[in-house]
């Protein structure tokens, strides 16, 4: 089996190295390994220092990030109201697209402050979960013998919740790993940074050198796979095989809570991150940042219904949004459909599946503005190029889970199927497809969110429209009152689809699991 798939890697090398030899790939924009490897040689005395800044910025944001995920996460597996009322936050810091916030961290910082504070934002989300699920989800009777014992609370958690949670914490740490790097790329971008990788590609743009933005590309990917083989050794080395961390706060909920608790919670949780907001507004003013390039909620309401411009700023944001979301959600359901027929077809061939795994693995590392450029190489500057990006940021956590989910199904289900005489794909389509769907409604809730910060991403360095162009544009004329719509709208939008997509998945689950009983 390893040596079929080795043969497979070497066999795509193979085409690759063709394929850019002899220019298939939209004359040239695919270059050959040899021609990247050739081109990353003689540039090789520009990346040190390049490294080295996203490297700190990363790893810093890295740490900080995780540092405050843990101990939140703490508090909520300690507290179990604690996830009720800031579920609002942590869905809006999930939902949240990191572009939007660069805008602003570069209006409020100096120096590498944005690239960490953005690095530390995108690693929070996966950690905090992780916390919370190795915290909670403890076998009762390893708690009920501590206490047996004369353990009390301190006993359970040092003996028994802590050494659960490792596991579950170190695969957290993984998949926060590359979102660091992706984080601190972002705010270089927007920063105007004189060192970090993102600075150096938006410097060889113009330049129209495929072999040295694919250079560019891959030694980003490097960092970011470096991280998250680092923790991957770290967790095989302490704990051995991890479970993978899954995507729901789970044991976060208290079910004894009154309905009247259950609804001053559900205030709460929506008002906080409003509250967040001024306070972080109100914090900027007094530390010196200037009130004119900040917004707190009344300013920005006040503002967006103004007739003081030439054309208010609900026009133009709901403009820009026409233009963003219909590729938002086509870009999502292609996503989940090439995701789908990835899953089925390493499920069909578990060689294939093998290779397909590190492939897509490889996707996710490269951060995603190091691979924009490229795509816009290959693709153009049009609708293509926003389908591709979105796609590109959306099937590797869809494949993912639902190749866990297709792993899943009990082999004495499949074995009904064959011993009755159906084929492979007999026992998908009857078995591992219906198996596989709340797989499939968990893979879509983690996308919807993905897909909006693609088609922004793509609509920034690519295509001129939308709302990431828009984002841009503000960004450009010191149009701090739309820079702050843009981002609001875009927080609120990425929040709502993650919201749609989680109440679709309630009604479908409900309605498969009665049609199941039934």
């Amino acid at each position: 089996m390893p040596l079929k798939i080795a043969l497979g890697w070497l066999a795509l090398l193979a085409l690759w190295e063709i394929a850019g030899r002899q220019q298939w790939v939209a004359g040239g924009a695919l270059p050959s390994p040899s021609g990247i490897l050739g081109q990353l040689i003689v540039d090789w005395h520009d990346y040190p220092e390049h490294i080295r800044a996203t490297v700190r910025t990363s790893l810093i944001g890295f740490l900080l990030g995780n540092l405050v995920a843990v101990l939140v996460g703490f508090l909520m597996a300690s507290w179990r109201p604690a996830g009720r009322l800031l579920s609002g936050v942590n869905v809006t810091l999930f939902a949240m697209p990191p572009i939007a916030l660069t805008p602003i961290l570069v209006i409020a910082f100096d120096g590498d402050a944005p690239r960490i504070a953005l690095a530390a934002l995108s690693t929070y989300y996966p950690t905090m979960v992780a916390t919370v699920l190795g915290l909670t989800r403890v076998d009762a009777r390893l708690l009920d013998l501590v206490r047996l014992y004369g353990g009390g609370r301190w006993a359970t958690l040092r003996w028994i919740r802590l050494r659960h949670a490792l596991p579950t914490l170190l695969a957290g740490l993984r998949v926060a790993a590359p979102n660091a790097v992706l984080g601190s790329l972002l705010a270089e971008f927007g920063s105007g940074a004189g060192a970090g990788l993102g600075h150096y590609l938006i410097g060889s743009l113009g330049r129209g050198d495929p072999a040295r933005l694919w250079g560019i590309g891959l030694v980003a990917t490097a960092i970011s796979a470096g991280f998250y083989l680092s923790i991957l050794l770290l967790a095989r080395g302490w704990v051995g095989r991890q479970a993978p961390a899954q995507e729901s706060l789970g044991g976060s909920s208290s079910g004894s809570m009154s309905r009247a608790g259950r609804l001053l919670c559900l205030a709460i949780s929506v008002t906080l991150p409003v509250l967040l907001w001024w306070a972080a507004v109100w914090g900027l003013e007094r530390v010196g940042v200037s009130p004119f390039v900040l917004r707190s909620p009344p300013e920005l309401v006040v503002e967006l219904f103004s007739t003081m411009r030439p054309e208010s700023l609900t026009r133009i944001v709901g403009g820009a949004l026409a233009q963003t979301v219909p590729w938002c959600l086509a870009g999502m359901l292609v996503g989940l459909a090439f995701a789908l027929l990835l899953a089925i077809v390493g499920t069909l061939s578990p060689v294939l599946g093998r290779v397909l795994m590190p492939l897509s693995l490889l996707t996710q590392s490269m951060p995603l503005v190091a691979l924009t450029p490229l795509i816009v190489l290959i693709f153009g500057r049009d609708g293509a190029t926003i389908l591709a990006i979105t796609i590109s940021v959306t099937f590797f956590p869809a494949y993912v889970t639902l190749a866990q989910g297709m792993a899943l199904v009990p082999a004495a289900t499949r074995d009904c199927v064959r011993v009755l005489g159906g084929s492979r794909w007999r026992e998908i389509r009857l078995v591992s497809l219906p198996w596989s769907l709340p797989y499939l409604c968990a893979a879509a809730r983690l996308v919807a969110p993905r897909a909006f910060l693609g088609v922004m991403i793509a609509e920034w360095l690519a295509t001129g429209t939308g709302v990431g162009n828009l984002l841009n544009v503000a960004r450009g004329s010191l149009d701090y009152g739309l820079v702050w719509a843009v981002v609001v709208a875009a927080v609120l939008v990425s929040v709502l689809l993650y919201l749609a997509v989680t109440l679709i998945e309630h009604w479908v689950l409900k309605r498969y699991a009665m049609a199941s009983a039934s």
